[in-house]
């Protein structure tokens, strides 16, 4: 098996200083690194990323599920940054919600019920 080391989420976008500028909003920072022109990563947790990359195309066709450890707190601090959360969605063992950037791209945060009924 091979040993994987990195793991990022590409979402391709049409605009992509506008999406840079989105992505900063609700990430909170500039880009950890911008490898090439019309690409921007940031490292979000341990090994894993996300990549904004200048593909008008595909755009506004992915999605992208990032777990976290308190969804209310996640959409509270969104809501401070100017990033409007959908719904949350709550089925027990886990809840969700998501947000939308300006091509299209789903991120949806997910937190699991340590102890589902």
């Amino acid at each position: 098996m091979p040993r994987f080391k990195d793991v990022y989420a590409v979402l391709p976008v049409s605009d992509h200083a506008a999406a840079v500028a989105w992505y900063e909003r609700w990430i909170g920072r500039r880009p950890d690194t911008e490898p090439m022109e019309g690409v921007a990563e940031w490292r979000i947790a341990g090994s894993a990323g996300i990549q904004v990359a200048h593909d008008p195309e595909p755009a506004g066709k992915s999605t992208v599920v990032i777990v976290v450890e308190d969804l209310d707190e996640t959409v509270g601090d969104l809501t401070e940054r100017g990033v409007e959360c959908g719904p949350v969605q709550d089925f027990g063992f886990v809840k969700l919600t998501e947000i939308v950037d300006p091509d299209g791209n789903k991120v949806t945060f997910v937190w699991e019920n340590p102890s589902p009924e």
